[in-house]
């Protein structure tokens, strides 16, 4: 196994193991009370805030200009999609057979349906990206055997 293989092995696993956490926590607190899930809230706002404080350092603290821009965009994208959150969703979404509670209920949860439909996406393209990578390995590789 090459080095890309063995680093994307360890990345699916780092994935796989969220992708679990991520769906007992949904299923527990689908059986919980109120209270409950506000704790899991809270505590899940927690681990985001310390991953996007991880992310901020390594744009400002990277040696490569291509990992800090990457870092750059995905921090981009998740003040861009909160703000939106925050801000418009629930507007959007206002009727006047509805109050201002449930507009924003709904717009969470239509939030909350596209982030997962992202994440989708995301784990595609990180297939394409890895089936890239490994492909342009193994050309060069086979170019330095023809020499």
């Amino acid at each position: 196994m090459g080095l890309n293989q063995q680093m994307f092995a360890i990345k699916l696993y780092e994935l796989e193991q969220q992708y679990g956490r991520l769906q007992s926590r949904i299923f527990i607190c689908g059986q919980e009370d109120h209270a409950k899930i506000r704790e899991e809230l809270r505590r899940a706002k927690d681990e985001y805030l310390e991953k996007s404080v991880l992310l901020k350092k390594s744009v400002e603290a990277s040696r490569s200009p291509a990992v800090a821009k990457l870092a750059e965009a995905q921090l981009d994208y998740s003040s861009r999609t909160e703000r939106l959150l925050k801000e418009q969703m629930a507007s959007y979404l206002h009727s006047d057979a509805s109050h201002a509670g449930e507009d924003q209920a709904e717009a969470a949860a239509l939030f909350a349906e596209y982030a997962i439909d992202f994440a989708t996406q995301a784990m595609q393209y990180a297939l394409m990206a890895a089936l890239s990578a490994m492909d342009a390995q193994m050309t060069t590789e086979e170019m330095k055997e023809e020499v």
